[in-house]
């Protein structure tokens, strides 16, 4: 269940062919990097893509142990990115894993559009660039008005037509808090095409609804939870793993949650175990904070603070610029991610997770 799909040969649900799932592992929701501050190609409105440092980040990733990569999330800043500019970005990612020899790497695209042929346009663009999967945002512009039918006949619609496996990506804070029921999960988890779902709210009961479901088949449909302070909750309740933020500022952390408590389930899981899964749970609660309160801004500016890796004020509007005040506000994190950035180290030093 873990190889990914042919790259050349899209899945055509209306045939029958039932789609495999990513493989199992942590992946991260990676930001766009555009052009810094003072360079030649800097705009204040509409800055380009930084491509170079786009690539930095993803390998930096994959060495750590990440499985894969989520191009074009919430995180990606998607809805700022003309088309050509969101083929240009996964086509250069591709081309940069498979240079590097992480061919075996899926990306994952996004794609936040209301209208069916919109959608369908973008994961047809999408898997002409090389990606091997598309993580499809719920429809939220009417979400008070939306009924559990409509969401999934609107899943339904998409997958059926779509030339990638599709997974749901349920954010109620981006879409209007549109709630998609967990019995409703459990028909989209029918679909042939329809091979997962990001779970990026913290609604425990409901996560276990799905990730436990006796009547949804969890070899065909995986359950990520969008939100890597849930990772060891959801790992015990049958989810796969964790699409998350802060991986992608400390990835062989979160990949060494991940990994402690596979080896555990397999081989038997000590005391030690819980003790190691959860203190690593709890640092990863304490970096989340950050990613909780300003979501792509706390991104880039840890990775340009920690890791010197992009810029601090490099998204686009209403985004860019940042902090507003950027010093104090990054005082009430240092000292925790510092700490977690000698954790990384000493992650790296030992060489488990590349």
């Amino acid at each position: 269940m873990d190889s990914l799909p042919t790259r050349t040969n899209g899945t055509n649900a209306s045939r029958g062919a039932q789609a495999s799932p990513p493989p199992k592992g942590i992946y991260v929701p990676v930001p766009t990097f555009f052009a810094k501050e003072g360079t030649s190609a800097y705009d204040a409105v509409t800055p380009p893509l930084d491509l170079e440092t786009q690539t930095e980040h993803s390998l930096f990733l994959v060495k750590g142990g990440i499985k894969g990569l989520v191009i074009l999330g919430s995180t990606g800043e998607a809805i700022f990115l003309r088309s050509e500019e969101r083929k240009e970005l996964i086509a250069s990612q591709r081309k940069a894993l498979d240079d590097a020899g992480y061919k075996d790497r899926p990306i994952i695209a996004g794609t936040a559009t209301q209208q069916i042929d919109d959608t369908l346009q973008l994961v047809k663009e999408s898997k002409e660039a090389g990606a091997e999967y598309a993580m499809v945002l719920g429809p939220g512009y009417f979400a008070p008005s939306t009924s559990q039918l409509g969401i999934q006949k609107w899943f339904e619609a998409v997958a059926d037509r779509s030339v990638l496996p599709v997974m749901i990506y349920h954010y109620p804070g981006v879409t209007n808090n549109l709630y998609i029921a967990p019995s409703t999960f459990e028909k989209l988890a029918a679909h042939p095409n329809i091979v997962g779902t990001k779970l990026s709210h913290g609604i425990i009961d409901d996560q276990t609804l799905i990730a436990a479901n006796p009547r949804i088949d969890h070899e065909h449909f995986y359950v990520f939870t969008g939100l890597g302070q849930n990772l060891l909750p959801v790992l015990t309740i049958g989810g796969v793993a964790a699409i998350d933020g802060l991986a992608g500022v400390f990835p062989r952390i979160v990949v060494r949650l991940f990994r402690i408590y596979n080896d555990s389930a397999a081989k038997g899981t000590t005391k030690k175990d819980i003790d190691e899964m959860r203190l690593l749970q709890y640092r990863i609660c304490e970096g989340e904070k950050l990613v909780a309160a300003w979501g792509v801004v706390g991104i880039k500016e840890a990775l340009a603070r920690v890791w010197d890796m992009g810029s601090k004020t490099g998204g686009r509007l209403p985004l860019a610029g940042g902090f507003q005040d950027g010093e104090k506000e990054w005082s009430k994190w240092a000292e925790v991610y510092q700490g977690l950035k000698k954790l990384e180290e000493q992650f790296k030093a030992e060489g488990k997770e590349s």
